[in-house]
């Protein structure tokens, strides 16, 4: 069985479009992102990777 583990560090260190590679280049991560869009009623991932505004 093969896991995955994504950590993202805090104290301000992100930034925007941070994990967009990563996105793109993973269907997995995609699927992820996906789930949590539909989960949180709001696109995450778009929050992520355009911010904000």
């Amino acid at each position: 069985m093969k896991t995955s583990l994504f950590l993202f560090p805090g104290q301000g260190s992100q930034t925007v479009g941070m994990g967009k590679d990563f996105y793109e280049k993973s269907e997995e991560a995609k699927e992820i992102f996906r789930q949590a869009d539909d989960l949180l009623g709001f696109s995450l991932s778009k929050l992520c990777f355009d911010g904000p505004e």
